[in-house]
């Protein structure tokens, strides 16, 4: 059984507004009728050889033997305590496989997967500056028709631009806020050579990217978050980060243990401030009003709301959510208005 944990807790729980509600409803008729982003947060991994897929099988969180070429996966690298270094959005083309992470944390990442390479035969590459990744929201994608000449219909399916992939990756990935999202994964020379089939649509801030990946709840693990979060307490399980089904990975132990054993006491969720404070970014402590002296949870991700102030996803105490109020950086910082996500959680919460 499955529940939302807003429902689990107090019949008057703190502040949850209507802002699930809110963020459908306010987002611009530009990104339902087609919008774009350059992707800069994000830097792209390049791993090759012939044994890529069991390599990456052996460190990640999720299952990569079984990675099909129209499809994609979220995975994440822990240390041995299960604490997540990164978390990636994986696809297969027909040569490589490619790591979508956060540009800030790419190259130690790089460096610290390569130090388990030794025999196996793969190499990885930092591709980022040889390809340019595209955001595309609503009817955007349809701008790609020309290149790909169908669109991926499910959530994490892909498709390729030519035989080798050599035209490019896109993946459709969750709603969020009512909108459609699809990843473009272009070479440098192809996005320039394709780039005017872009120009009817309106280009936006990758702010608004993050903005609607927080909507989603989608955790991105960044330079101020890195071993701060079990993947349960990000809710990486429950947006299919994780495989509880396959072979061993540095962390592998505690992580089945948090999944089987005891309560998921802290979990993300989505909240908006009407602080306009940018510092107040990932990593910032978040605080209970009953008890503040001892943070009760952390931002994740932060991005600027459409309809002012910022929105966040915070992972937090549970109980923090069934009294009082929670607020950025202190006891008395800008409060924060709670709401639910747009998946649900396995009921152990409860």
């Amino acid at each position: 059984m499955l529940m939302n944990p807003l429902s689990a807790l107090s019949p008057q729980p703190v502040q949850i507004t209507a802002g699930v509600d809110r963020a459908s409803t306010i987002a611009s008729q530009a990104l339902q009728d087609g919008a774009y982003m350059a992707l800069d947060q994000f830097g792209l991994i390049e791993v090759e050889g012939a044994d890529a897929a069991v390599f990456l099988h052996n460190l990640l969180t999720n299952d990569i033997q079984t990675l099909m070429i129209d499809e994609a996966r979220l995975a994440g690298f822990c240390t041995p305590k299960g604490r997540l270094l990164a978390s990636f959005l994986v696809w297969h083309d027909p040569k490589t496989l490619r790591l979508m992470v956060s540009a800030d944390i790419l190259a130690p990442i790089q460096k610290r997967l390569s130090m388990f390479v030794l025999r196996s035969k793969a190499k990885l590459t930092d591709v980022s500056a040889q390809t340019r990744l595209i955001g595309l929201t609503g009817q955007g994608a349809d701008a790609l028709l020309p290149i790909f000449g169908a669109l991926p219909s499910e959530p994490y399916s892909a498709i390729h631009g030519g035989p080798d992939a050599e035209l490019g990756t896109l993946v459709r990935l969750p709603d969020a806020a009512g909108v459609t999202r699809h990843l473009w994964a272009a070479p440098v020379a192809v996005f320039e050579q394709h780039v005017s089939l872009l120009q009817p649509l309106t280009r936006t801030s990758a702010h608004v990217w993050d903005w609607l990946a927080i909507q989603a709840g989608e955790p991105r693990i960044s330079a101020a978050t890195q071993e701060k979060f079990v993947p349960q307490m990000i809710n990486f399980e429950a947006i299919g980060g994780v495989n509880f089904k396959k072979g061993c990975y540095p962390g592998q132990e505690i992580v089945a243990r948090s999944q089987y054993l005891g309560t998921v006491k802290r979990r993300a969720m989505i909240a908006h401030a009407a602080a306009v404070d940018t510092t107040l970014a990932a990593g910032t402590d978040v605080f209970h009003s009953a008890d503040p002296g001892q943070p009760c949870g952390m931002v994740i991700n932060m991005a600027p709301a459409p309809d002012g102030g910022h929105d966040y996803l915070i992972e937090l105490k549970l109980d923090a959510l069934s009294h009082g109020t929670v607020h950025l950086a202190a006891a008395d910082g800008p409060l924060l208005a709670f709401s639910a996500l747009p998946y649900v959680l396995p009921d152990k919460n409860a």
